[in-house]
């Protein structure tokens, strides 16, 4: 990528969509957001277009519907995404534990993992009240249950990119643009 003081020249083009995995707090939105304004790309969040297409929140959902009736929502809507036209595409924290999802990811795009350790994921979410799951009497450690019960499912996408604390949201996404740089079937030069 290129770039001048204010603006940015796309120089790759997006061949499949890249869809970021890992846990609540990991920074899949913001990354996500700054990765596909990098790549001149659609950005998606499945969380988004689940709430939109139910017209409630996901804590709405889970209270109401349950949580299967989420997850099948979400692979619907995964599944459509990834066939879409190539773009950033952010997802659940629990989209990846689906070997369903994993597959149709697998199919059509490249996964990528956004790996951070438990003390910078309890930091970033442990003051927000939208994360259903940690709705508990002891939401550091249900974050610690769910982050062991999943990081082995995270382990099993295409690339890993590490997040820091010190690192802003763009340095993570030249991160990622630099590790999609090592697979000849996402980035192509124009």
């Amino acid at each position: 990528m290129c770039a001048s003081a204010g603006e940015q020249r796309v120089t790759e083009r997006l061949k499949k969509t890249v869809v970021l995995v890992g846990m609540m707090g990991a920074g899949k939105t913001a990354v996500g957001t700054a990765l596909a304004r990098t790549l001149g790309v659609p950005f998606r969040d499945s969380d988004e277009e689940i709430v939109k297409a139910a017209q409630r929140s996901i804590a709405e959902i889970f209270e109401r519907d349950g949580e299967p009736f989420f997850r099948a929502r979400e692979t619907e809507v995964l599944s459509r995404l990834v066939k879409g036209e190539p773009c950033v595409l952010s997802t659940g924290g629990g989209a990846f534990l689906s070997e369903v999802n994993r597959a149709t990811i697998a199919g059509q795009g490249i996964s990528v993992w956004l790996r951070a350790d438990l003390e910078l994921l309890w930091h970033r979410v442990r003051h927000k009240t939208t994360r259903p799951l940690l709705r508990t009497e002891n939401p550091r450690e249900t974050l610690r249950l769910l982050y062991e019960a999943r990081v082995p499912h995270y382990a099993k996408a295409d690339l890993t990119v590490d997040a820091a604390p010190d690192l802003s949201v763009e340095q993570m996404a030249l991160r990622v643009i630099e590790a999609l740089r090592g697979r000849d079937d996402v980035l192509e030069r124009i």
